[in-house]
């Protein structure tokens, strides 16, 4: 029980791709004997029996249930196996790797809850003391009703379900969070204070005016952030759907409005340090505020109109929720994948390069004794981390999150979060609040003195 195979004799040139169903119930047979869309396909490339000419070989395909055996434990597992099921493809008595047309296994499934990300993968007895599972040479290829595995050699086969996140993970992660927005809120109230101080002390100095006001802003998208994933978290679940609607739309509008405003400090920054010379645009900051805070009103426009939000549940892989949250729903989850995953990963790259730009020019200006005040290493580290922060960098964690290997990335980018209204506010101390006219080290000043020296050039 729990063990089903099938022998195949090929004894002549295979002119055509082999093709076999499994199942975990009825074990593998030929194409088409078992019901379609009710059982796994393997697709074996003739590759495979090109090289063997017109030798008889047996392809034997076996359909393992580890559940009953206790066979396939990896020491310290946390991925699920989908079924219990392992599948193993053997032709001959040869090793077979380094396919160019890869073996394709079919692992059919119903939908799965959006916590797991599955990983095709295969037994690697050489891995650890007792073996265990690698994804090298497999392509994951995961879809609604089934995921398909293109594997480069034949082996034992199975498809794991990697959890971003478990019960024991999610409460502390919740905790760690609403804490953090409380503090990041507490110090983006003193930033945009700060701003608007300094705002007023700079009153002659448009440039730095400008600076301040567009830092206010993305200060403000945050603290805004922050309390609409507060309120979010309080009153997802026992709210009316309608109300759970606004709610979400209002949570994915402070999120646009988060990475359009670090969009926008780039592109100032850009103009500072690579226009330098030569730029006056009428009402600057309005019309900034305009983009900042209207265009993402358009993308929550077109969003809410094909009632993309509503209730997310995140779920266990016995279903079991985890949290709810008014947020996207999973049937609109491509909405998802555009306006912040792509929206953000185009910010993200400008931004970088912005970044690049920027501390290439710090570094000139410094060797040529520019800017005194930046010569102390933990200022320059200090100044590296409040620009990296200001354009949106630590947002990027959550796109190298991947399995149940994100839970410290997910940590890290949760206390990271929210430490960023921190940084922004001890760099912008730094950076605009000099304790002497000598040591000044102000943006500002090595805005003048860049433009001073391209003038003269």
């Amino acid at each position: 029980a729990g063990l089903k195979t099938l022998l195949l004799n090929v004894s002549r040139p295979v002119t055509r791709d082999v093709l076999i169903t499994f199942s975990p119930t009825a074990g593998p047979s030929r194409l088409n004997a078992t019901k379609k869309g009710k059982a796994g396909k393997i697709h074996l490339p003739r590759e495979i029996f090109q090289s063997l000419r017109s030798q008889t070989v047996p392809v034997v395909v076996t359909v393992l249930n580890i559940q009953q055996f206790g066979m396939f434990k990896e020491a310290n597992q946390t991925a699920q196996v989908l079924d219990n099921t392992v599948v193993g493809v053997t032709v001959g008595e040869s090793s077979i790797s380094g396919l160019k047309d890869p073996v394709q296994l079919t692992f059919t499934h119903r939908e799965l809850p959006q916590s797991v990300t599955p990983q095709c993968a295969f037994w690697d007895p050489s891995k650890g003391q007792a073996g265990g599972w690698r994804s090298t040479g497999c392509v994951t290829q995961p879809g609604d009703k089934g995921t398909v595995c293109s594997c480069d050699h034949l082996t034992f086969f199975t498809l794991l379900l990697n959890q971003a996140l478990d019960g024991s993970t999610a409460k502390p992660l919740m905790a760690v969070a609403t804490v953090g927005c409380g503090v990041a809120m507490a110090f983006s109230i003193f930033t945009m204070a700060f701003c608007i101080f300094m705002r007023c002390r700079f009153r002659f100095e448009e440039t730095v005016r400008i600076n301040l006001g567009l830092h206010m802003n993305l200060v403000g998208s945050l603290l805004l952030l922050n309390l609409a994933f507060l309120l979010n978290s309080g009153l997802s679940g026992r709210t009316h759907p309608s109300t759970c609607k606004v709610l979400g739309g209002l949570t994915h509008y402070c999120l646009l409005c988060c990475f359009t405003w670090t969009a926008l400090e780039g592109c100032q920054l850009y103009l500072l340090f690579v226009k330098v010379l030569g730029i006056y645009i009428p009402h600057y900051l309005g019309k900034l505020c305009l983009v900042g805070w209207g265009f993402p009103v358009l993308v929550v426009g077109v969003a809410g109109g094909i009632g993309s939000y509503g209730e997310y549940s995140i779920q266990t892989t016995d279903h079991q929720v985890i949290a709810r949250l008014c947020w996207i729903t999973s049937k609109h989850l491509l909405v998802h994948y555009i306006t912040n995953c792509g929206y953000f990963g185009l910010i993200f790259l400008f931004n970088m390069a912005i970044f690049g730009v920027v501390t290439h020019k710090s570094c000139s200006l410094q060797g040529t004794g520019a800017v005194q005040g930046y010569r102390k290493p933990w200022k320059v580290a200090l100044v590296a981390a409040g620009l990296f922060c200001l354009l949106g960098a630590t947002w990027a964690l959550e796109f190298i999150a991947y399995g149940i290997s994100s839970t410290p990335v997910i940590y890290l980018f949760t206390i990271l979060n929210s430490l960023q209204g921190i940084f922004i506010f001890i760099w912008l101390v730094i950076l605009y609040y000099p304790k002497t006219k000598e040591a000044t080290g102000s943006l500002s000043y090595i805005i003048r003195h860049d433009k001073n020296t391209t003038a003269s050039q």
